[in-house]
């Protein structure tokens, strides 16, 4: 499993918010220096969003995420406003391992068909935010009816690389990983599952491990230091040599 630390993007500025809510949260200054330093402290994969797109407000972040991409020699998946297969391919094309699609794959599912026939599975990843067990677009901002589980079926049939699974209700909250959704997919689904929200100690890393989760995306508790990102990678490497 992948320890892989977040960087959201928010008005040019490296920013953790609370249940994805504008206005919450802190700043941690720039995403660069932020994207750098998780490098220098071994991290070997990067999650970096742009929550300005996500939320239908521009491209204001793209340059950051270029710069991010220039200097940065570990790998780094992007997500956040990518709803076209155009914006996907540039996104790669700036040097993304792989990019996360989530309002457009449930919107206009033809476009992940599209974009997993251009670039292939490994490229994409779709994105599971739920709310209240219900899939949630738009920045968050709309909830649907829809079962994760069932569409992660659907998305795997279509040949998407994995899904990242966000609990939006406990997202920057640090009130510790629920594994009961985390496991239900993990057993529906063969491609690789990521998870991410409400991450607070070690033993979340454990738990996601034993959920059969193959990475965990950490934010807030790792700005806040409540845990070490070399603790949490030296975890995982121990208990699964």
């Amino acid at each position: 499993m992948q320890v892989i630390p977040a960087v959201d993007i928010r008005g040019g500025k490296c920013v953790q918010l609370v249940g994805g809510k504008p206005g919450t949260g802190k700043e941690h200054g720039d995403p660069v220096r932020s994207s750098l330093e998780w490098q220098r402290r071994g991290a070997s994969w990067l999650h970096v969003v742009d929550l300005d797109a996500a939320m239908g407000e521009g491209d204001g972040n793209l340059e950051k995420i270029e710069e991010i991409l220039e200097k940065l020699s570990i790998k780094v998946q992007v997500g956040g406003g990518i709803r076209s297969v155009d914006k996907a391919l540039k996104i790669l094309g700036l040097g993304a391992e792989r990019i996360i699609m989530g309002t457009a794959a449930f919107k206009s599912p033809d476009t992940v068909r599209e974009v997993v026939e251009r670039v292939g599975s490994d490229k994409l990843i779709v994105a599971l935010d739920v709310r209240g067990g219900k899939i949630a677009v738009e920045g968050w901002r709309e909830t649907s009816e829809t079962d994760p589980v069932e569409m992660a079926k659907n998305f795997e049939d279509m040949g998407v690389g994995g899904f990242l699974f966000t609990n939006i209700d406990v997202e920057g909250k640090m009130t510790g990983l629920d594994t009961k959704v985390i496991k239900r997919l993990t057993g529906s689904v063969s491609v690789p599952v990521m998870v991410a929200g409400g991450v607070k100690s070690i033993s979340d890393v454990r738990k996601a491990r034993e959920a059969g989760a193959s990475g965990l995306v950490i934010g807030t508790a790792l700005y806040e230091g409540k845990i070490s990102l070399e603790k949490a990678m030296e975890v995982v490497t121990s208990e699964e040599g």
